[in-house]
């Protein structure tokens, strides 16, 4: 803790020597343009590995980036930052090398979280096909963890928060990313969520009920 206290004094003379306003104007609020689903991995910080600073991006971290429409924490940071912050844009962002994804990905019996990792079977499940068709495990884990990314933006489009939101004028867009821990670049998915407007007859709410 000595560490963490020092290098905070550091971070404050450093920020102060750059701008003696700085702390001020974060002091004002917050009008964050994005909002960022990740995975709780120490090595993702999301800040960092897309260049924005405080007040800039709102985020959520969780293990292996899930949106469970179960998960009261999530749901309301979602809410928050679609109804009150009105962020532009809502991103999903997985890693290569996720040991939750390769955990979900074999039958290991961890504890509690196997409960959390069994939404990641059921993505396992959707894309059985395609991910046995991948010889190489390396591969293999790669592209599920670009599969579980893609869930979860499509989950993200079915909650209800989500469902309003694309009633209005300027809904948020939604991406999903992935981070490469080796390289430190962030891949786009380039994710179609207006394919998944298929399956509207099913997620969708009716104008009525909304206003219920």
């Amino acid at each position: 803790m000595d560490r963490i206290l020092k290098n905070n004094k550091e971070w404050v003379a450093q920020k102060l020597g750059e701008d003696p306003d700085y702390f001020n104007k974060l002091a004002e609020g917050q009008e964050p343009r994005y909002l960022f689903i990740g995975c709780s991995d120490s090595r993702v910080p999301a800040n960092e590995i897309s260049g924005t600073g405080p007040g800039e991006m709102f985020v959520h971290r969780n293990i292996a980036n899930m949106v469970v429409h179960t998960d009261v924490n999530m749901l309301s940071v979602l809410q928050y930052a679609v109804e009150v912050l009105k962020v532009k844009v809502i991103i999903v962002c997985g890693h290569y090398g996720c040991g939750g994804v390769a955990a979900a990905a074999g039958n290991q019996q961890f504890g509690l979280i196997d409960n959390w990792l069994r939404n990641i079977k059921d993505v396992i499940r959707l894309h059985e096909e395609e991910i046995m068709a991948i010889n190489d495990e390396k591969a293999r884990h790669r592209r599920l963890v670009e599969l579980n990314v893609i869930e979860q933006v499509h989950n993200l489009s079915k909650t209800s928060i989500i469902q309003n939101a694309l009633q209005s004028e300027n809904p948020p867009k939604l991406y999903g990313l992935v981070y490469d821990l080796k390289e430190g670049y962030l891949k786009d998915l380039e994710v179609q969520v207006d394919t998944f407007k298929q399956f509207d007859h099913i997620y969708s709410f009716a104008e009525e009920n909304i206003a219920e």
